[in-house]
């Protein structure tokens, strides 16, 4: 189980690369074209798993589905690799299911760490997680169990262009906003400027980084793979 980073191509390690080049069985998941055909070109084995999703389908299904192909490689005797977008274990359930499942039912499977989202923001934004401390959680979650937050501390919102929404759509758009807003405000104050933060998955171009006060949220245009980063109260 291998990553291969945000910014297509460029964020693969070395120890990622030479899994992708060895194995029978290549199997991907990744966000944009130009990562697919790259993975091709290093091995002309790679199989794309993008043809299980659908319309309305729930996410949860999907991944389901995934961890079923890349194990009947396994068990079939193939030596067998899944890369996936950002970090293999961030926000990746089929990654982690895989793993669970081989290693279940006797067969050697190790995760590989990649460039995650997060390291991405950190690095863009200038932050150093350990100065005031990082609160982190995926949207929906955060939202729909009142995850409790501690405003002298950033919180970061992995998925927000997927809030409120379990299923696969070929476009999205979160629905709660509204209330993620006024959670947020609650502790931080309606004034209190947010980052919403997307980088490019090819090219070398900067990342999206717009600022919102937490009052104006509901009012901004979300990409599926934005991430919320809310700094410490003052």
């Amino acid at each position: 189980m291998v990553g291969t980073g945000i910014r297509a191509v460029s964020q693969v390690t070395p120890e990622a690369l030479a899994r992708i080049r060895s194995a029978e069985r290549l199997f991907h998941g990744v966000a944009d074209r130009v990562t697919s055909d790259w993975l091709r070109e290093m091995n002309p084995r790679a199989e794309t798993l993008s043809d299980l999703y659908r319309e309305g389908v729930p996410r949860r299904t999907v991944y389901d589905a995934m961890v079923e192909r890349v194990l009947a490689a396994v068990r079939a005797g193939a030596q067998t690799c899944l890369a996936l977008y950002g970090h293999p274990g961030v926000c990746a359930r089929a990654g982690h299911e895989a793993v669970r499942v081989a290693r279940s039912e006797g067969y050697r499977a190790v995760m590989l760490p990649g460039v995650s989202c997060e390291d991405c923001l950190f690095a863009d934004l200038g932050i150093d997680p350990a100065a005031h401390g990082v609160q982190s959680h995926e949207a929906t979650l955060f939202l729909e169990r009142e995850m409790a937050y501690d405003a002298r501390a950033a919180v970061v919102l992995w998925q927000v262009g997927l809030l409120g929404d379990a299923d696969y759509r070929a476009s999205y758009r979160p629905r709660g906003l509204d209330r993620l807003a006024a959670r947020l405000a609650d502790g931080y104050g309606p004034s209190h400027r947010a980052v919403l933060y997307e980088l490019p998955t090819y090219g070398g171009g900067p990342p999206l980084v717009e600022e919102w006060p937490l009052a104006e949220l509901p009012k901004a245009q979300i990409g599926w793979a934005s991430t919320l980063y809310v700094p410490p109260r003052a």
